[in-house]
């Protein structure tokens, strides 16, 4: 069982691998988990929730090798308040160091009408299946899910019936970001002082963004006296997303004057973990991100520059090495050999071995050949291409566009798929469209388009565009992303990375034969 006899410690609970893969498109593959994983127990988060075990074999698979895989983290798993749910979570996470258990069910009045259960006999069925869950797991986690919608006397009861059950941790979930802070404090103290037992497990906050206070939900919830927060990497997950873990991590740190609790998170390795999960799933962090985006520590106004020359403190509340920042961004350029390049992928984040440098190294020279400089953010797209050009299905060898004022534009296109070359040669209203249809020529698809977003890797008319895709097809969603100088190339290869998203997925349903869908457990 993961507990604290320090009161000022807060366990750093992340879900980015169950919740945060709620997020339409943000799938990530079997190797891809185990990667993020990894990066999170180097990092000292306490609980990873590894997956959802009974939702398919591919989940179980992950959840199950992730346990096997642990070295300091506690592996959790989440099931629905059924014994069948239970006993293949305990399955998957059993052979874990600290394993964890983690069981629900809806509590609210509206979370009720769902099993169609009186208040009575969700009471009966939480203390069988929480017994159920201790009887094969120390460490037990149970939530009632829509906890700050349900009514209090009944929550209070409910906890009252985990604990006695057997239960180690309680989470209060915000399952539909409704709450605020005040309100997100005062209901981890009622609990703590009414129920009886509540000093001897420990309290946790699960709290989502729909309102924009997730962040200010779980420290409230700490100040309340909760002692684990519930968040994920970027703050990634269904609707608006999760609590982030950077920002409680970095506002416990920054603020330990007013909020003296300490985290056992090694904050070096959030701009590397970030990056990563940024680009496994397919979601661009916003520039205005707080501690993880472009803009984080950036300046422009003259007097914030004036500011910041004389002392960084005037403008800047912590360092960007805190968070694993490189302190400087200079460029590498057409002459910068392998060594140069191998160092700068080293401060970014990335180890690379011998023969992934040497692809990286030609993609950098090609870049070079066409920038006058190649800056960090350069680098960054650069390893995002990388990777998503390797065993995909469908491949672009060459793009030709024609467009301008005198007519439709006209893409003509060569690409792969299983190593078969084919062409097309389309019209469209603007490159962009030409280019679409010409992939579409050449691999028919009934996939919709449901985002297209371009943005500018870095400054100047030579920059990169890293251009974002989302496709839709039967219900699964996939994002690409590319970048390149040309914005119409990036948008292609967006396009076709989306595509090969979408295939994987296809693919993998099929193998894992899904019992059941992540989104009818949203917590």
């Amino acid at each position: 069982m993961t507990n604290t006899s320090d009161q000022n410690r807060v366990l750093i609970f992340d879900t980015t691998l169950r919740d945060g893969e709620q997020s339409p498109g943000a799938t990530m593959t079997h190797e891809e988990k185990l990667e993020i994983a990894e990066m999170l127990d180097d990092m000292g988060v306490d609980i990873i929730e590894a997956g959802f075990p009974i939702a398919s074999e591919g989940d179980f698979r992950a959840v199950k090798e992730i346990a096997e895989r642990s070295k300091n983290s506690v592996i959790c798993g989440l099931s629905r308040a059924n014994f069948k749910d239970i006993d293949r979570c305990w399955e998957a996470v059993k052979h874990a160091g600290k394993p964890r258990i983690h069981t629900f069910i809806g509590t609210s009045p509206l979370h009720r009408q769902i099993p169609n259960l009186t208040q009575d006999e969700m009471a009966d069925r939480i203390h069988e299946t929480v017994s159920h869950a201790r009887n094969l797991c120390e460490d037990v986690q149970w939530s009632p899910m829509d906890a700050t919608r349900t009514e209090w006397d009944y929550l209070c009861r409910v906890v009252e019936i985990a604990i006695k059950a057997g239960a180690t941790t309680i989470n209060i979930p915000d399952t539909v970001g409704y709450s605020a802070p005040e309100e997100s404090a005062n209901i981890i103290r009622g609990l703590i002082e009414q129920v009886p037992g509540a000093s001897d497990v420990i309290f946790a906050t699960h709290c989502h963004n729909d309102l924009g206070m997730a962040t200010a939900n779980s420290l409230a919830a700490v100040a309340g006296g909760a002692r684990q927060i519930e968040c994920t990497i970027n703050g990634l997950g269904e609707r608006a997303g999760n609590t982030a873990l950077e920002e409680v991590v970095m506002a416990l740190k920054v603020r330990h004057d007013i909020m003296p609790w300490s985290t056992g998170i090694d904050t070096t390795k959030i701009m590397a973990i970030s990056r990563r999960v940024s680009t496994v799933s397919g979601f661009p962090v916003q520039f205005n991100k707080a501690i993880v985006g472009k803009n984080a520590f950036a300046h422009e106004s003259g007097i914030h520059q004036d500011g910041m020359l004389k002392n960084p403190e005037n403008f800047e509340i912590m360092k960007p090495s805190d968070v694993g920042l490189a302190a400087s961004s200079l460029p590498l350029g057409k002459h910068s050999g392998r060594a140069a390049l191998r160092d700068k992928l080293e401060t970014l984040g990335f180890e690379v071995g011998d023969n992934q440098l040497k692809d990286v190294f030609v993609r950098f020279k090609d870049l070079a050949d066409r920038k006058k400089e190649v800056f960090d953010d350069d680098i960054l797209a650069l390893m995002r291409v990388s990777e998503t050009t390797d065993n995909a299905t469908l491949k672009l060898k060459s793009l030709k566009v024609t467009c301008g004022t005198g007519g439709p534009a006209t893409a003509e296109i060569v690409m792969e798929e299983d190593g078969i070359e084919k062409t097309a040669t389309t019209q469209g209203d603007g490159p962009v469209d030409a280019s679409f249809k010409a992939v579409r020529a050449v691999h028919p698809t009934e996939a919709h388009l449901e985002l297209y977003q371009v943005h500018a890797v870095t400054e100047g008319t030579d920059a990169q565009a890293t251009v974002s895709v989302r496709l839709e097809e039967g219900g699964n969603i996939a994002t690409g992303q590319s970048a390149d100088t040309d914005t119409v190339v990036a948008s292609t290869k967006a396009y076709i990375h989306a595509l090969n998203r979408l295939l994987t997925r296809r693919g993998k349903l099929g193998e894992d034969q899904k019992e059941i869908s992540y989104r009818d457990v949203a917590e």
